[in-house]
Parts: C-alpha cells; structure tokens; sequence
C-alpha cells in the first residue's frame, strides 16, 4: 500500500461534541433574535411563524443536501426569511437583514459545543509524526467562518493546512469532490490519504467513494451501514495507534 501523508478530520461530533439541547438552545436563540430585528422594524410575525419558517428552510436545505450540494450561508438566512413572508428578504432594509443573518450565526457562540477533550493531545502527535491535517465538514445552520473563528479561540485553528466547509464551496459530504478538493489543496492523492468522522454516509461513504482510506469514530448507533470503514476506533485518542494498522 502506498504510504499515508494526510490526515482529514470532519468536524462535528468527531473534534468537537454537540449535544441536542445546546443546539435547540441555539435553535432559539436564532428565533429569538430575528423576532426582535423583525419586531423593531415595525413587523409582528409570532413566534410561531419563524419556528415553521426555520422548519422549512432546514427541510429545503436538507433537499439539497441530499443532491451533495450546498447553499453558502448568507443564501440560508434569505431561505429562512423568505419562509416567513414571500419574498421578505427583497423587502427588508439592508440592516434589519443583517441582523437577522448576525442572530443565525452567532448563536453558535452563545452554545458553543465543546472540543473533544482528546483533539489537542491527538493533533499534536500527528502533527509531530509530519502528517498533512485537513477538516472536511459540512456546516449545517453556522457558516464555516464562524467555525475557524472558534478553532482558533479553542487553539486548535494551526494544526489544519486546510479546512473545508460545505457552505463556502456548495458542495455536501459525501460528496467525491468536497473531498479530492481538499486533497489537492493539500498537495496529496487520494490513496495517500485518510479521512476520520463518525458519520458512515458523510465521511465512510465520501471517503471511500473519493478512494481514500476511511475511519470510523464511535458506535455509529442508528446509523444505516451503507459502508464499511477501513478502520473503527471508539475514541479519537485511539487514532494514533491504530493508524499503524493502515499500512503506513
């Protein structure tokens, strides 16, 4: 086998740990907030209205997802407005607009889900070891800028020579292209690299399909098998080890 230079990360539920109630706390928070721009520029939508409204943008975006695309971010947000009212976010004056796409992004950082306690110690052996890291993630309701603004705050940012988010180039894991992308950028192949996720569709599937080496973080519990991985490990602090059974 031909050796491995290059590691890819996904990002959520693998270096960093969601839970369902931050990001319904999020959720609300994002309501919350454009209720209150919407409020003071004269308009009286319930909140009932936006969540239906946010229901069907996640809907719509996750129609097209499931063709391996994605919209960039500042598209979402007018989804998301346009549900409300028909054509709403032609009608809204430049900075009630603003303050709405301002709410939906940042209430990442009012619920921010923490690192996995394993990333640092994990990456810094890697990097040490001379691999090339990389993140392929799909972005869902936060913009990939916000996600680098965090990676540097929890000082993890400068482990990556590349990161990859959906919304910024409007494609979706498991998409072959998000992946072969970001290996080019690397400056690598496919059969020099591995890709490392939790999702068996998104990073198994994508990361077989691009002809890389692929392993699974965690039980995948509920998930389809539509894949096999090369390799599954438990825990990320785990990685390092294994990666010795990849033929390196």
């Amino acid at each position: 086998m031909t050796a491995i230079d290059t590691i890819t990360f996904d990002l959520w539920q693998t270096l960093i740990i969601d839970e369902r109630e931050l990001g319904r706390a999020r959720t609300r928070r994002r309501l919350e907030g454009a209720q209150e721009a919407l409020n003071d520029a004269g308009y009286a939508f319930s909140f009932e209205q936006l969540q239906a409204a946010y229901r069907t943008c996640f809907r719509t975006c996750r129609a097209i997802h499931a063709q391996e695309k994605d919209v960039t971010f500042d598209e979402q947000v007018n989804i998301f407005i346009d549900n409300i009212d028909e054509n709403l976010s032609q009608r809204l004056e430049g900075p009630v607009a603003e303050r709405i796409s301002h709410a939906y992004a940042e209430a990442f950082f009012d619920f921010p889900p923490p690192v996995a306690p394993e990333a640092h110690g994990v990456l810094e052996e890697l990097r040490g070891r001379g691999y090339r890291l990389g993140i392929i993630s799909n972005t869902g309701q936060t913009p990939g800028r916000l996600f680098r603004r965090y990676l540097a705050q929890l000082g993890v940012l400068d482990f990556f020579q590349v990161l990859t988010f959906s919304d910024e180039v409007r494609l979706c894991k498991p998409s072959p292209e998000m992946f072969h992308m970001t290996l080019s950028a690397l400056g690598t192949s496919p059969e020099r690299a591995i890709h490392v996720g939790d999702h068996i569709q998104n990073d198994i599937l994508g990361g077989n399909r691009a002809g890389m080496r692929t392993v699974l973080l965690g039980a995948a519990e509920g998930q389809e098998r539509v894949a096999d991985p090369h390799l599954q490990i438990m825990s990320l602090d785990e990685l390092p080890q294994a990666l010795e059974g990849l033929a390196l």
